[in-house]
């Protein structure tokens, strides 16, 4: 469970792990229990370890709590036989994760995976959402582009020939993720797709990020359901985007505007990653949007 934090470490990151249903979930937390919470929601291939170097900076603003999804970095993978590795189960478990931590109100962190489990998340428990940052996460046909359109050949036929089509989980695919788009890539630190790809090379999980890459079209049908979601509570809004993303091009970024015209956007001269080379210019925009000095 969580750990008793004084107001003189609040800076300091706890690692645990809880158990939601049958699953553990491993989480880092820092900051003071009486700050906003901050739910950052990571994304493909990756875990909470993409926050680690913003997490102790952000606590002296929020409680920040960053967890791993089912099958993702320290969290447990059961067998994708025997467990729905799907987006509709992830938003579900992701749910139930914060009601144990009794978090009745959260700004939450979207980016890529992160951003249709949180909006998920957001349409079963709209009054929870206290705001929104959104980091290369999509929720806008716009934002489907090159990238996609072996993906979309695969989610209407998913024979062998569109099968090798596919962006996969080898080595090359982690490492072009963070590296894609990136001025200079001697700021990229290279033992986060090292670390991803120990994970994603695990007996049983090239399986469940298939069957992950297979049902994000079901995010696709709930866009307009996001974009209502927008329009009626108009959550304060973030948005920080790598505008050089081969995977979510900026295409994706600009349309919130339409359904959330007090969004504040910015965009990076960065790739997927961003926070692996911004981390600390995104973490100033985040403080100054959700604090304003007078």
């Amino acid at each position: 469970m969580t750990s008793t934090m004084s107001s003189s470490d609040v800076s300091t990151v706890h690692y645990n792990t809880i158990d939601v249903g049958d699953v553990d979930i491993f989480y880092r937390e820092a900051g003071a229990k009486t700050s906003p919470v901050l739910l950052l929601l990571h994304g493909f291939p990756t875990s909470s370890n993409m926050f680690r170097t913003v997490i102790g900076r952000l606590a002296k603003s929020f409680r920040v709590i960053a967890p791993d999804y089912p099958g993702y970095g320290f969290s447990s993978m059961p067998d994708h036989k025997s467990f729905s590795y799907n987006f509709e189960n992830m938003a579900r478990i992701m749910l139930e994760f914060t009601e144990k931590l009794e978090l009745s109100k959260y700004i939450v962190y979207l980016m890529d995976y992160g951003a249709p489990i949180g909006l998920r998340m957001a349409l079963k428990s709209p009054n929870k959402i206290a705001g929104l940052i959104v980091q290369n996460g999509n929720a806008y046909e716009e934002g489907l582009r090159d990238f996609w359109i072996p993906m979309k050949k695969y989610w209407e036929d998913s024979s062998a020939e569109n099968f090798k089509g596919l962006f996969l989980s080898d080595p090359a695919a982690a490492k072009w993720q963070y590296t894609e788009g990136v001025p200079d890539i001697s700021l990229v630190d290279p033992s986060t797709w090292t670390l991803d790809q120990v994970g994603l090379d695990r007996l049983g999980n090239p399986e469940i990020q298939l069957d992950m890459l297979y049902d994000y079209r079901t995010n696709l049908p709930l866009y307009p359901e996001f974009q209502a979601f927008f329009r009626k509570y108009q959550p304060p809004t973030l948005i920080v985007w790598g505008k050089n993303d081969a995977v979510f091009p900026t295409e994706g970024a600009i349309p919130y505007k339409r359904d959330l015209p007090n969004a504040e956007i910015h965009l990076i001269d960065t790739g997927h990653f961003a926070l692996e080379t911004h981390g600390q210019e995104i973490a100033s925009h985040i403080e100054r949007f959700f604090f304003p000095r007078n």
